[in-house]
C-alpha cells in the first residue's frame, strides 16, 4: 500500500511533478501580450481605449481637407446621394477602397434610421479613435517581447503624449489609418528578436496601407527589403506571401473602384501618373527640398526631438533597421516638391520607441524629464485640438440649422455660397440635408494649358468682377454667403447693394495667414 501511496505521491511533501514544455502552436506565446500591470491601476487596454475616446472629442478643429474630401465626402455620396458631385471628381486619384470603410458605417446608420448628423460626424472619427487604440496597444505588447517593461511603458507613455499623434490620430485622414496599418503590421513584423512576428500578417496590413494610400510602399521599402535579405527561404516568401497577397489586395481594390467609376480604372497607375509624371501635387504649393529636416520633422516630433536623438545613440542593433526607415522615409519625402506635416506621420511611432529608450536610460531624471515631455505636448495637442483652425466645422453646425429651420413649402430654401479657398470646409457629410451648396473649385489643370486658372484663383484675382458675371440678376444670388473676415471690407459695396446682413460671426484662428482670415462671416440676404 506504501508503495502505491509513493507512486501516487499521496502525502509527499516532495516538489510537483514539471511538466514537460509543448511545442505546439497551441501553447505557444507568440501573440501574446501580458497587459496585467496596467495604468494608474487600470488595465492597459481599458486605459488606451478611454485615452483615444476622449482623445477623439477634444478635437475639434480641422486640419487639411483630405480629412474630408478623401474620405467622408465620398462616402455620403455613396449611401446618400443628393447629386451635387461626380464619382469621378470627388474620389479623384485615392480611389473608393478607404471611403468605402466610412459608408459601411454610414450605409448601417441609414438601415436603422439613426443617420442623425451628429452621428454622421462622430461615428466615423470614433471607430478610427478605437483603432488608433488598438495600434497603440500593439506597438506597447512589441517593445514588451524584445525589451523589459520598463522600455515598454514609457515607449507608450511617448506615444500617448506626442501632440502631434492626438492631433491626427482620430482624424479620418487616409494617413491616420495609413499609420495605424504600419503600426499594427510592425507588430507581426520579423524584427530580430520579435516574438510576435507572423509574414502573413505583416504582408496583409501592409497590402491594406498601400491600397488606402500608395506611399505607404515609401516607408516599407526598407523594413521589406530587410525581410527579404534576412529570410532563408526567399523564393518561398516571394511565390508564396508576397505575390498572392499584393494580387489578392490589389485585385480587390481594382474591383471596388471600377464599380464605383463605372469603367475599368486602376487607381494606383493614376497615383503614380498624375503624381510622379504630371506633378500634380505641385499645384497645391511647394517647399524647399530641406524643409523636412528643418520643419516638418522637428515640428510632427515636437518635445520628443532630445530624447529621440539620444535614444538613437543607445538603442540596440534590432533597431538600425527602424531607424534606417525613418531616414529614408524623409529623405524620399523631401525630393518631392509638394510638402505636408502629415506625409511623414507614419514613421512617428517609429520614433516613439527610441524615445522610451532614452528616458528609461535616463535614470534619476527619468520621472522630471517625463513630467517636462507630458506638459510640453500637452499645450499645443490642446491648443491645436481645441482652438486653431476650428471654425470650419463650427459655420457648418450653425449652415446644419438652416436645414431643421428651413420648410420645404415655402420658398425660397436656403442657397449657400462659400466664397473662401476651395475645400476650406467639409460639405454635406456635416450638413446631411439637400440644402443646396456651391464652392469655388481648383480642380488641377491635366491639359499642360500654361494659361490656365481655377475658378477659386479668378474670384480672388477680382472678387467683383467673379460675382457680377456669375450672378447677373439679382434672382439668382444665393440667399447666404460664408466668407473669411479679410474680404469683408473688399465685398462691402457688393454686400450692401444686394441687402446682404451679417447674422453670424465665427472664430477660426489666432494666426490668421493669406486668404485665411481670423473668423469666418455668414451674411444673409434680407
Amino acid at each position: 500500500m506504501e508503495k502505491i501511496r509513493a507512486r501516487l505521491n499521496i502525502g509527499s511533501k516532495s516538489e510537483p511533478v514539471k511538466l514537460r514544455k509543448r511545442k505546439s502552436q497551441l501553447y505557444s506565446k507568440e501573440e501574446t501580450c501580458p497587459l496585467d500591470n496596467g495604468v494608474l491601476g487600470v488595465h492597459v487596454t481599458v486605459f488606451t481605449v478611454a485615452f483615444r475616446l476622449i482623445n477623439c472629442f477634444l478635437v475639434q478643429t480641422s486640419f487639411v481637407p483630405d480629412e474630408y474630401w478623401q474620405s467622408l465626402e465620398i462616402a455620403h455620396l455613396m449611401v446618400f446621394d443628393y447629386g451635387y458631385l461626380t464619382w469621378e471628381w470627388t474620389a479623384g486619384i485615392r480611389g473608393f477602397s478607404y471611403p468605402l470603410f466610412f459608408a459601411a458605417i454610414y450605409k448601417i446608420l441609414h438601415f436603422f434610421t439613426y443617420d442623425a448628423v451628429q452621428l454622421l460626424v462622430w461615428l466615423p472619427r470614433v471607430v478610427q479613435a478605437l483603432l488608433s487604440a488598438l495600434a497603440d496597444i500593439k506597438l506597447y505588447c512589441l517593445i514588451q517581447s524584445l525589451e523589459h517593461s520598463d522600455v515598454a511603458k514609457w515607449t507608450y507613455l511617448c506615444q500617448l503624449c506626442s501632440w502631434f499623434t492626438w492631433y491626427c490620430c482620430t482624424r479620418t485622414l487616409t494617413n491616420t489609418m495609413e499609420t495605424t496599418l504600419t503600426t499594427l503590421a510592425l507588430y507581426y513584423y520579423p524584427l530580430p528578436g520579435s516574438k510576435t512576428h507572423s509574414s502573413t500578417k505583416y504582408l496583409i496590413l501592409v497590402a491594406l496601407a498601400v491600397i488606402v494610400r500608395p506611399t505607404a510602399l515609401i516607408v516599407w521599402l526598407p523594413l521589406l527589403v530587410f525581410h527579404f535579405w534576412q529570410e532563408d527561404n526567399k523564393l518561398k516568401l516571394i511565390t508564396h506571401l508576397c505575390l498572392p497577397i499584393g494580387a489578392l489586395t490589389l485585385g480587390i481594390s481594382t474591383l471596388i473602384d471600377c464599380i464605383f467609376y463605372g469603367k475599368w480604372t486602376l487607381v494606383q497607375y493614376n497615383f503614380l501618373k498624375l503624381n510622379v509624371f504630371h506633378n500634380v501635387a505641385e499645384f497645391y504649393g511647394s517647399h524647399p527640398w530641406h524643409w523636412y529636416f528643418t520643419q516638418g520633422f522637428v515640428v510632427v516630433i515636437g518635445p520628443h526631438l532630445p530624447f529621440f536623438l539620444y535614444g538613437c545613440t543607445l538603442a540596440s542593433k534590432r533597431y538600425r533597421i527602424m531607424l534606417i526607415t525613418i531616414v529614408w522615409t524623409v529623405m524620399v519625402y523631401s525630393c518631392l516638391a509638394h510638402k505636408e506635416f502629415r506625409f511623414i506621420y507614419p514613421v512617428l511611432p517609429f520614433c516613439m520607441v527610441f524615445c522610451g529608450i532614452a528616458l528609461v536610460n535616463l535614470r534619476t531624471w527619468r520621472r522630471p524629464a517625463a513630467c517636462a515631455l507630458l506638459v510640453s505636448n500637452l499645450v499645443p495637442a490642446l491648443y491645436t485640438g481645441l482652438l486653431h483652425q476650428r471654425g470650419t466645422l463650427d459655420v457648418m453646425g450653425h449652415l446644419q440649422t438652416l436645414c431643421d429651420d428651413s420648410d420645404p413649402s415655402t420658398p425660397p430654401l436656403p442657397e449657400v455660397l462659400f466664397l473662401m479657398p476651395c475645400h476650406s470646409t467639409p460639405f454635406y457629410s456635416h450638413i446631411h440635408c439637400p440644402m443646396k451648396m456651391r464652392f469655388l473649385e481648383c480642380p488641377p489643370d491635366l491639359t499642360g494649358d500654361k494659361s490656365y486658372v481655377d475658378e477659386a484663383e479668378r474670384f480672388f484675382a477680382d472678387p467683383h468682377h467673379w460675382l457680377r458675371t456669375s450672378f447677373p440678376y439679382k434672382s439668382m444670388l444665393p440667399t447666404h454667403l460664408v466668407f473669411f473676415d479679410v474680404l469683408e471690407m473688399e465685398l462691402s459695396a457688393f454686400l450692401d447693394g444686394n441687402r446682404f446682413m451679417r447674422s453670424t460671426e465665427i472664430f477660426h484662428t489666432h494666426v490668421p495667414e493669406g486668404r485665411v482670415g481670423k473668423s469666418i462671416l455668414v451674411y444673409q440676404r434680407h
